[in-house]
């Protein structure tokens, strides 16, 4: 039975957050649609570890499989490189390749606010896998441990996660009106979301009970949220793009 609790408690933030912003959304993505991306954006979850672990393999010939995070954790140089450049690299990159390969051509892919709610989707998946693989990896954890990782991975990690996707999703849909400069549009909004994922896990690397790091944190996560918050009203108002080829 507390399994089963730590599942529900392990993909809740992202239920949460999924309803959150499906119910921005004024037109509804097809059902099968968003189940779709969600379960490719929480299949690249062990994609993202995969990929971490080749590329830590390819630094160190000490990163074995069986004690890939122990070896991470006690080595601070590679742990820095893995969380603050090829994590947020790998994991922005993996959440939109789900986007482009199951909505970009896709016919339900019909107005701009749907590159931001589709990369959320795909976040947000993304986040579910990560958040069961914490709980269900956690040394000792019990339903207490679960219930205050949920809770605090629900207001940090899964947030992050949808909030630099939907910033990338805006800077796609800004691309659709200025087709001719579409590629260098896309590079700057994937940037923008690297380096802004890249300066959270910073921080939470830093962070160690100081309040002025969860402060800064907290603060960060405000601004960003902010920042997605207007790009979605932006967009609400140019609802009559449709026939979107990208």
């Amino acid at each position: 039975m507390n399994y089963l609790l730590y599942a529900i408690l392990g993909i809740a933030p992202s239920i949460i957050w999924l309803l959150f912003y499906l119910h921005k959304d004024l037109n509804p993505e097809p059902k099968r649609t968003v189940l779709l991306v969600f379960l490719g954006g929480a299949f690249m979850g062990p994609v993202a570890i995969l990929a971490q672990f080749l590329a830590m393999a390819a630094l160190t010939s000490s990163a074995q499989w069986p004690h890939f995070f122990e070896t991470l954790s006690q080595n601070r140089y590679l742990f820095f490189i893995n969380v603050v450049l090829f994590a947020p690299l790998s994991e922005e990159f993996l959440k939109y390749l789900v986007v482009k390969w199951q909505v970009l051509k896709n016919p339900d892919f019909d107005e701009p606010l749907d590159a931001m709610i589709y990369l959320i989707i795909s976040a947000l998946g993304f986040a579910a896998t990560e958040n069961l693989l914490n709980i269900f990896l956690m040394p000792g954890v019990t339903l207490q441990l679960a219930f205050s990782q949920a809770l605090a991975r629900f207001l940090s990690a899964t947030f992050l996660h949808a909030l630099t996707s939907g910033i990338l999703g805006y800077f796609i849909a800004r691309s659709l009106f200025l087709f001719k400069r579409k590629n260098v549009i896309f590079i700057s909004g994937f940037l923008l979301a690297v380096a802004l994922h890249s300066f959270y896990n910073y921080l939470a690397w830093l962070f160690n009970a100081e309040k002025i790091i969860a402060l800064a944190i907290a603060l960060l996560l405000a601004a960003m949220g902010g920042v997605v918050g207007w790009q979605f009203r932006r967009l609400k108002k140019q609802l009559a793009v449709c026939k979107i080829k990208y």
